[in-house]
């Protein structure tokens, strides 16, 4: 039998040596789609070894619908007017991973090949870094998530029509070694979970709420942090209902609590030195020129690019002054009331924190939004504006800092931007911006409680 463990999987000849060793009979497979939803199935062993040469199809549904498997009637690439046929996919041999819930299980990642490829989340990241790749750099990226554990289960949730839910812990408690303490086990298992599942946990604590956690994926190469990330998202809300808990990543759940942050670490290499690109230690900071540029590109681009990091008609719910979630395209030097928060630090430290992001974006888009707008400011020698000394909430800022304050706004900043049709291709702009058009045309549909109690009886 081979001894060769999941994570150690690098090549095709690899994947089907430990499939063939575990004598499995089927191997996980999945994907995700344009929300970030985990999509796949089990495979027979032969029809996945086969895969693993010649790759496999799947309907291409799962690209033209929506998180609750509506389908769009907007975009181009699929619908009833090409008859859902199947998509190419191609199995990624070293993303493989056990599955601590499911024995000897193996999970294996794909990614969307041939047409689909354009607008495949894990593919525009792909494109985004061949592209700094182009220009002599390598990405090393991580992602910060916080999400909400609550003592329900998803049919108690919807029992209770999602109103009175009962927290895991009660309070504001951030930093709370009391609760870490009395929880430990559940923190111990989550911990143990991401080292099973390579997207390793380098802080967790509780954050300012009822039952909020906030953890720290470890750094890694901007790919492999997408699928960290969105793997994280994915077993975390796995383990909590088995454990007849439920966790939540949406952006904002409560109006009486600040909202959910995925917020993004990333720094640049050189590839041909290894050194960081970012760093400069005669400058300012230790602020680099490309640095600089990249941090400039981020700014410029991020009215533009919106939809990318809140992609859902929550999302704009969290981005309100004063509750820890930036409201303006506005950076800063290790200020946290700012959009983009540069961290001064070293050679091996230097790097910028996107803030703006939200819990419930798709990693891989939210990551390609990020490094591909700072690649954009690096080719054409952007400067930022001046950085916020103080409070960036209480300043007056120029109009063109301001961000759409809808997601029907921020799709249409999306399909009118050049440079997302420059950095991802008009396929992949004109179908995420339709799918986030009909995010808010699907809201539209519905009436609120808040206009029933405001208007059905007094107007």
């Amino acid at each position: 039998m081979s001894h060769l463990q999941a994570r150690a999987v690098s090549t095709v000849e690899q994947a089907r040596e430990i499939v063939e060793a575990r004598g499995l009979s089927h191997v996980k497979v999945g994907m995700f789609d344009m929300d970030g939803v985990m999509r796949g199935k089990y495979m027979q062993r032969d029809k996945f070894l086969d895969a693993l040469d010649k790759g496999f199809s799947f309907c291409d549904v799962v690209l033209g619908w929506d998180s609750k498997d509506e389908l769009y009637d907007n975009v181009q690439y699929t619908g009833w007017h090409t008859g859902y046929p199947d998509a190419a996919l191609k199995i990624v041999p070293e993303s493989c991973r056990d599955l601590p819930f499911e024995g000897d299980m193996l999970l294996f990642l794909a990614e969307f090949d041939g047409a689909a490829s354009d607008i495949c989340p894990r593919g525009l990241l792909k494109r985004v870094l061949a592209r700094a790749e182009s220009l002599g750099f390598e990405v090393q990226g991580s992602l910060e998530y916080e999400f909400f554990l609550f003592q329900e289960t998803p049919e108690s949730v919807r029992e209770k029509g999602f109103r009175n839910l009962k927290p895991l812990t009660p309070d504001m408690m951030g930093y709370s070694m009391l609760r870490s303490s009395v929880h430990s086990e559940i923190y111990h298992e989550l911990l143990a979970l991401a080292e099973t599942m390579d997207f390793p946990i380098e802080g967790l604590h509780t954050e300012t709420g009822p039952g909020v956690l906030e953890a720290a994926i470890g750094v890694d190469d901007a790919l492999l942090a997408g699928d960290k990330g969105a793997l994280f998202k994915t077993f975390t809300k796995v383990w909590a209902q088995r454990r007849n808990l439920m966790a939540t990543f949406m952006a904002k759940w409560s109006p009486d609590y600040p909202g959910q942050s995925g917020h993004i670490h990333l720094s640049l290499n050189e590839r041909d030195s290894g050194h960081s690109a970012f760093f400069d230690a005669d400058k300012p900071h230790g602020m680099s020129d490309t640095q600089r540029h990249f941090v400039a590109g981020q700014q410029k681009l991020m009215p533009e690019f919106l939809a990318m990091f809140a992609p859902t008609i929550n999302s704009y719910s969290r981005l309100i002054p004063g509750f820890w979630a930036p409201t303006e395209a506005t950076w800063g030097v290790e200020n946290r009331t700012c959009a983009l928060r540069v961290i001064p630090g070293s050679d091996k430290s230097q790097r910028v924190e996107y803030r703006l992001g939200s819990a419930d974006a798709n990693p891989y888009l939210a990551l390609a939004a990020a490094i591909g707008a700072g690649l954009y400011g690096i080719e054409q020698r952007l400067e930022p504006d001046a950085a916020v000394e103080g409070n960036a909430y209480t300043l007056t800022h120029p109009p063109h800092q301001m961000l759409p304050r809808t997601l029907w706004e921020a799709a249409g900043r999306l399909r009118q931007s050049d440079a997302a049709r420059t950095l991802f291709g008009d396929a992949f702009v004109e179908h995420f911006a339709a799918t986030r058009e009909w995010e808010e045309r699907q809201f539209r549909q519905h009436i609120t409680d808040w206009e029933l109690d405001r208007y059905f009886e007094i107007i």
